[in-house]
């Protein structure tokens, strides 16, 4: 492998809200508006030792904080389960920052993704990356070094009105599970699988050429780029792809789009797709018309 991996992403507004208002008594309120869960605890003994499934994550954190006095906490998310658009991440960050503007702790972006991604890990017991976390802490378009020395994070202004002319982003409607796929690849880098080796440098590669088209404005390479990413992509492990993202993709490029770009770990959740100003709103239409979910980039939220 490169002894330096680059990552390429941007925020978006599908948000993630945590609302957290400290209490006098030790009572801990717990609201989570996207799994209709609501739940009163005497004090924190008492959330900890509760076991409901939708309390997982608000349980992971307490752990981590642990808390002297009552609060009442309430979330909730925008983006579909299971997307691939680093959901999850941006609530854990969200849930974080609202715990530390509570009590008293101040974030680097690179201290608040250690603990995110440990959190995680802790949470669905496997390993989690990085990159997802960055752009819930501090929205822009970012480009993420991986080197020897750590990770460095080079920001800047989303072009917005680039994204808006040529970016669809659409929700096959069959959620991912990020897991799989990504230890699928992680156990093939550990065995030494050549083919694996290959394909991830040589997406190392299309991202860092990413970063040079994005920094000079070269929006005509990006389809290329999208191309390459994704041939590489299904070599890591065919499951990236599935039945529905290649029917989203027959649909879309008969519409006149020019690529798509797998989000997350694929085998679901959302694709982008990408195409010039005119075509656009004929490929959104044939995506609906086809019963996909277009998600607004929202990106005035940013």
């Amino acid at each position: 492998m490169s002894s330096h991996c680059t990552t390429v992403n941007f925020s978006i507004g599908v948000c993630s809200y945590v609302e957290l208002t400290p209490k006098d008594t030790s009572e801990i309120e717990v609201h989570v508006e996207d799994l209709n869960y609501q739940k009163r605890f005497v004090h924190l003994e008492d959330l900890l030792s509760n076991q409901d499934k939708q309390l997982s994550l608000i349980r992971v954190l307490c752990e981590y904080w642990q808390p002297q006095q009552g609060f009442s906490v309430r979330s909730r998310s925008d983006s579909p389960v299971g997307a691939g658009l680093g959901g999850s991440s941006s609530l854990t960050v969200s849930f974080l920052k609202a715990f530390g503007q509570w009590l008293g702790r101040d974030w680097t972006a690179h201290e608040i993704v250690e603990v995110a991604h440990n959190l995680e890990a802790k949470l669905i017991q496997a390993p989690t990356g990085t990159q997802d976390y960055y752009p819930a802490f501090a929205s822009g378009l970012n480009f993420i070094h991986y080197t020897s020395d750590g990770i460095s994070l080079e920001s800047q202004e989303i072009p917005k009105g680039v994204f808006e002319q040529h970016l669809t982003l659409v929700y096959t409607g069959v959620p991912h599970h990020s897991g799989i796929n990504n230890w699928q690849v992680i156990k093939a880098v550990v065995e030494g699988d050549l083919r694996v080796l290959s394909a991830l440098r040589e997406i190392n590669q299309v991202a860092r050429s990413m970063q040079k088209a994005v920094l000079s404005s070269k929006w005509d390479e990006i389809p290329q780029l999208f191309n390459e990413e994704y041939k590489f992509r299904v070599q890591l492990t065919p499951h990236f792809s599935s039945p529905r993202i290649e029917e989203l993709k027959d649909v879309v490029l008969s519409a006149g789009a020019d690529a798509v770009k797998i989000c997350g770990a694929g085998g679901g959740g959302c694709v982008a797709v990408w195409s010039s100003a005119d075509k656009k709103s004929e490929v959104d239409c044939a995506c609906q018309a086809s019963g996909f979910q277009i998600l607004p980039l929202s990106l005035e939220k940013i």
